[in-house]
């Protein structure tokens, strides 16, 4: 999309708002909903996207990508998603599946032998994509530069005793799960996941979205900034009802703003957390799931893989973040179901992943929308920020 295109298509209104971009007249609400949440829900800088049938018919972004509203946020801005990466690593997973390369019904161990350890021999390779493999996190303090060293992250999971019984519940793998999944992707192609989705996905079909950022990209990065919560109410309960787990899960180690910010961080790959992208990006990888497979003309999964993405493993209190659901909520394969509390809009059958502090991807297959929104203040939940949920409604509420 030209930036003349760009300018014909945004409304003299929301160009004064620091809004541009392209949205189909039948999707109004979402740009006003976008805009809303500058005016009233402190927005600083954000993108969101959507594709119906595998066409984008929303991609706006506005605001500013640094907290001292210096550099304005444009058409290819990137920024740290957090959790929505394990949409991707999923997405690597069930490829090999579908290959007939893993199969997810055996031993976590038939793939990674040392796995095998504490106990886990039983660990099945379902269990680490639903969150039931009961290593939410390390029991030894594990720290920032640890968890940035792939081959001593991998190898302390894999001589680890799970938390609790393997397959019977799911826990949140908050940072775990990038390492856990990611492992036997690497034992299987030899590649580390964000190099795998390279090859595989976002390099043949143009998304532009990696694990990890290259240095050459470090100009395009907004800054994530975070906005304390301004009263309890704001703020997630599971950070007010903090367990064993939740904190094995969210502090060991403790990772936050700042520290996503650093070249460190951005040199590393942490799967589960430090995928950087654009919001159309986030859309066109859950788009692949929202496709039954297949996006932009190119087939990556078949009909039945993509299905089973979203494969209930149980409804249950999750052990990490029943105090912040305030109820069940059920994991997929890799991704969380929308539910009867409407997650991922009003299809129980949707799904999707939040990403710390706000953003969000979404797949619903029977709508054939899939909807990506980034930002670069974080807000005080671990899931369901304000700002997502408005441009979700707004979104179900054009359909």
């Amino acid at each position: 999309m030209s930036a003349t295109h760009d300018a014909q298509q945004t409304p003299p209104a929301s160009r004064a708002a620091g809004v541009h971009g392209f949205c189909d007249p039948r999707f109004t609400a979402v740009r006003e909903a976008f805009e809303e949440n500058f005016r009233t829900r402190r927005e600083l800088g954000a993108a969101v996207a959507v594709t119906l049938g595998g066409e984008t018919v929303v991609d706006l972004w506005g605001g500013w990508a640094d907290a001292a509203r210096t550099r304005s946020w444009e058409r290819d801005t990137l920024v740290n998603v957090w959790s929505t990466t394990k949409g991707a690593v999923a997405l690597c997973a069930h490829l090999l599946a579908d290959r007939g390369l893993l199969d997810l019904d055996a031993p976590v161990a038939r793939y990674w032998p040392e796995f095998a350890a504490a106990g886990k021999e039983k660990v099945l390779v379902r269990h680490l994509l639903s969150h039931r493999a009961g290593l939410c996190g390390l029991r030894e303090p594990h720290s920032l530069r640890d968890l940035y060293d792939w081959e001593l992250t991998t190898a302390r999971l894999a001589a680890t005793e799970p938390w609790w019984e393997p397959g019977t519940r799911s826990g949140y793998h908050a940072v775990t799960y990038g390492f856990l999944v990611g492992e036997v992707v690497r034992r299987i192609t030899g590649l580390k996941p964000g190099a795998f989705l390279e090859r595989e996905v976002t390099g043949p079909l143009g998304i532009d979205f990696s694990v990890g950022l290259p240095v050459e990209e470090y100009g395009r990065a907004a800054e994530l900034t975070h906005t304390p919560a301004a009263s309890d109410d704001e703020r997630s309960p599971t950070f007010r009802h903090l367990t064993r787990l939740t904190l094995a899960a969210m502090a060991n180690p403790a990772i936050g703003t700042a520290h996503a910010n650093t070249p460190a961080w951005r040199a590393a790959e942490v799967p589960a957390g430090n995928g950087h992208g654009t919001a159309r990006a986030v859309a066109a990888l859950y788009g692949v799931f929202a496709g039954r497979g297949s996006f932009g003309g190119r087939r990556i999964l078949s009909p039945e893989a993509a299905e089973r993405v979203r494969e209930g493993q149980g409804s249950c209190v999750d052990l990490v973040l029943g105090a912040g659901l305030g109820g069940e909520s059920e994991a997929g394969l890799g991704l969380w179901l929308s539910g009867p509390q409407g997650a991922y809009g009003p299809n129980p059958r949707a799904f999707g992943h939040d990403g710390f502090g706000g953003s969000c991807g979404l797949a619903d297959p029977e709508a054939g929308v899939s909807l990506g929104y980034v930002m670069n203040r974080m807000g005080p939940r671990i899931m369901d920020d304000p700002r997502k949920m408005a441009l979700i409604d707004a979104l179900y509420g054009a359909l």
